[in-house]
């Protein structure tokens, strides 16, 4: 049985990971937090906590942290505002009321304790800004004992970000740039990383062939309401594309088959114009960076898993 913990920042590919992950097989779900980073914190939480609900395991007592983390960058507004129309969905509000409890601590001490009250070793998966996982290590660094490896979407080793704002060099990639500092303290902790970042993301569009599959699939309650999750971003920006960067990493926490990964060493720029920036370098540390990713295996997992999701009554 793997423990995971599942650290997100509230946009449809988050909301959709949980989803999925809530699905998997020996997988023991110890926590999640939310951070209002790609969304607005408090309806990120509650559809989080809607689709534990939902789709969750009755049985399994789970709990919602909402994190307090501020950022030094902020998304743009308009990329954030899907997470309240997601919370809104139908099938999340059927009987008007949401059993499953926020947690009593913000999500930085409710990622410390639950780290340190599981058996054994958890890994976390982290789809949004490392913020909440910096700020405790600051206070508990004997964490890294207790993670047996993080699982990232963040960053590029390419020098090609997705950031278009001013006063940066366009290196750096959003999860990064929200809190470049947090990127730092982690990369100087003692723990093992698996980095799922832009040159593996953009192998995975959300194209009009895909959304079409969710539709023929609408028959099952969990691929109606990714394909209405998705719907929510048609496009940020002319001419930009969404893509299933925290699907991936979910994924990929689960089923390592799915990708190709290199062995690297690589350090982070915490200030400047660059910051926020990772890069390859001799002296940096090891990261393990996923290169490829095998998109028959990742569709298949996906389709597996929401398929097999039965909504709760």
């Amino acid at each position: 049985m793997q423990n995971i913990y599942f650290n997100h920042d509230g946009n449809v590919d988050d909301l959709v990971s949980l989803l999925l992950l809530l699905q998997m097989p020996d997988v023991n779900l110890t926590g999640v937090g939310v951070v209002g980073a790609d969304s607005y914190v408090e309806p990120a939480a509650s559809a989080s906590r809607k689709i534990i609900d939902r789709f969750g395991n009755p049985n399994h007592k789970l709990t919602v942290a909402v994190s307090d983390s501020r950022p030094v960058h902020q998304f743009p507004q308009n990329w954030r505002l899907s997470s309240y129309s997601f919370d809104n969905f139908p099938v999340l509000n059927e009987f008007g009321h949401v059993t499953t409890p926020e947690a009593e601590q913000p999500a930085h001490l409710d990622m410390i304790e639950k780290l340190q009250q599981t058996p054994g070793k958890t890994t976390l998966v982290m789809t949004g800004p490392l913020t909440d996982l910096a700020r405790a290590l600051a206070i508990d660094p004997t964490i890294t004992q207790k993670i047996d490896k993080l699982f990232w979407m963040g960053g590029t080793m390419n020098n090609q970000g997705n950031v278009g704002e001013p006063d940066q060099d366009g290196t750096m990639e959003w999860n990064a740039f929200w809190d470049p500092q947090a990127v730092k303290t982690v990369w100087d902790a003692d723990i093992d990383i698996e980095m799922i970042g832009l040159e593996s993301t953009d192998q995975i569009p959300l194209t009009p062939e895909l959304r079409q599959h969710f539709a023929s699939l609408r028959q099952y309650p969990a691929m109606e309401l990714i394909g209405y999750g998705y719907s929510l971003v048609m496009a940020f920006e002319a001419d930009s594309t969404y893509y299933l960067w925290d699907v991936l990493t979910t994924l990929t926490s689960k089923y390592p088959d799915i990708v190709t990964t290199e062995a690297i060493t690589s350090d982070v720029i915490a200030t400047g114009h660059s910051a926020g920036r990772t890069f390859i370098t001799p002296t940096g540390r090891p990261v393990t960076l996923v290169t490829q990713v095998d998109k028959q295996r990742f569709y298949q997992h996906f389709d597996e898993l929401a398929k097999s999701a039965t909504l709760n009554k």
